[in-house]
């Protein structure tokens, strides 16, 4: 389920439209992820190479987000919503705002200057919740391979320490490559073992054809 949604200029973290949650009871137990989204915003600004996509894991929820043009597109969802829908939920939005507004993101110096947003939003995500269309871009999503690497870190690990995002991007550049060489070495071991097996039976086939000719001569 889609909670929250924030959208801001990277360059100084300046918050330009969001979407919260109708429910109130939600709504207040939201203030601190909205705080904690504003904070990741500022974080970002600072980052000189921050990841162009990335998640961050707060609790019972995660945080995805989504760098376009110098804009940060970011949601907040339960952990059981599909990344991928989250993913394509992001692109609807940087799609219409970027139509809309792009050409005046870098103008606006007040908060939320483009609050209007909002109602776009909350249809979006309305379709979303929708089980058909969830079931739909789900199969649909699911033919599609990740142009960028997504990394799940925990957000509080990331807002409290003085990593950069792109300090934790290059991490799992690192597993990555690992993990390559670790499926390389893999495959070269079992093509040795298979091998090795062929080569034993044909070893027994060549012992056994040879014991029946000498018994037999």
């Amino acid at each position: 389920m889609v909670m929250m949604t924030m959208i801001a200029r990277v360059a100084d973290g300046l918050p330009l439209a969001a979407s919260v949650q109708e429910d109130e009871q939600a709504g207040r137990n939201l203030m601190e992820y909205q705080n904690q989204a504003k904070q990741l915003f500022r974080k970002i600004s600072a980052d000189p190479q921050p990841p162009a996509r990335c998640s961050l894991e707060s609790g019972p929820y995660i945080f995805h987000y989504n760098i376009e043009r110098g804009v940060c597109y970011l949601v907040l969802c339960d952990k059981s919503f599909s990344k991928r829908l989250a993913y394509s939920f992001l692109e609807d939005i940087h799609m219409e705002f970027s139509s809309n507004y792009g050409h005046k993101v870098e103008t606006v110096s007040r908060p939320y200057s483009f609050i209007e947003f909002d109602t776009y939003i909350q249809k979006v995500r309305k379709n979303y919740m929708d089980s058909r269309a969830r079931k739909n871009l789900s199969s649909i999503n699911t033919e599609l391979q990740d142009v960028q690497r997504i990394m799940v870190q925990n957000i509080n690990d990331v807002l409290q320490r003085g990593d950069s995002l792109s300090v934790l991007d290059s991490k799992a550049s690192n597993l990555s490559t690992l993990s390559s060489k670790y499926k390389k070495d893999a495959k070269y071991l079992n093509l040795r073992s298979s091998y090795a097996k062929i080569a034993a039976i044909v070893a027994v086939v060549i012992v056994f054809l040879l014991f029946i000719r000498y018994w037999i001569l």
